[in-house]
């Protein structure tokens, strides 16, 4: 059963502990993930491989390089894991200079967490090059800082990505509210201790303790976030 979410008409900011908001990128702000199947798909199938469909929630959200070893020994491909991550970025890249279509509610969203001085952060397993094309839709200006993938040794799904963003910000990772649309993104910041919003992309996401899931950014605001952090009254 999905968490309640907190009424923002009758929640304020008053004792709220919220710190910072952190947001992961692909499927999350962006509506990218079914651009990276696509490439994976035309990639392998240059390589003489067809992609099982069942493939996809096993590589969605992940590093790249965890993906796109999955992606060789499931098919047996014979090409070199730092030759295929090459390939698939520098296809992405192409793709996105097209255009990056936001989700539903992202850009609302940014621009209420920049009206309101609220420290964001943009936590990533993408690689800095493909972050950096996509702030350019995103606004550079709504974050105070980003993280990419190949800037850490460990990824999602470990907690050291969201536990820098929150050390780089100088907060406490328990009072920082993540959004994310992955299960590999949730069991990173979940384990950094953080609060997790859910936002499904390409698999299902359940509801847990400490974790709230939602259909879309757009039931998402910074009263709802506020929410997350403060103690519903006594009886409610």
């Amino acid at each position: 059963m999905t968490s309640s979410i907190p009424v923002v008409d009758t929640r304020s900011a008053a004792g709220s502990a919220l710190q910072a908001v952190l947001l992961d990128m692909d499927g999350t702000l962006v509506d990218t993930e079914g651009f990276w199947w696509e490439v994976e798909v035309a990639v392998f199938a240059e390589l003489g491989h067809q992609l099982l469909e069942e493939y996809r929630e096993v590589v969605v959200g992940g590093p790249m390089a965890r993906s796109a070893a999955f992606l060789i020994q499931a098919t047996g491909a014979k090409i070199a894991l730092t030759e295929l991550t090459v390939l698939l970025n520098t296809r992405f890249s192409q793709m996105i200079g097209r255009g990056v279509p936001l989700m539903p509610g992202a850009r609302r969203l940014l621009a209420e967490l920049a009206a309101h001085s609220v420290p964001t952060a943009l936590v990533s397993a993408s690689h800095r090059e493909i972050i950096d094309r996509v702030l350019a839709t995103l606004g550079p200006e709504n974050f105070t800082l980003t993280v990419a993938g190949d800037e850490i040794e460990r990824t999602k799904p470990h907690p050291d990505p969201y536990l820098l963003a929150a050390a780089r910000l100088g907060v406490e990772p328990g009072r920082c509210a993540v959004v994310e649309d992955t299960m590999t993104g949730v069991t990173a910041a979940e384990a950094a201790g953080c609060r997790v919003v859910a936002v499904p992309s390409v698999a299902p996401i359940p509801a847990a303790d400490g974790r709230t899931v939602v259909r879309s950014l757009e039931e998402v605001d910074l009263g709802f976030l506020h929410g997350l952090m403060t103690p519903p009254p006594a009886g409610r």
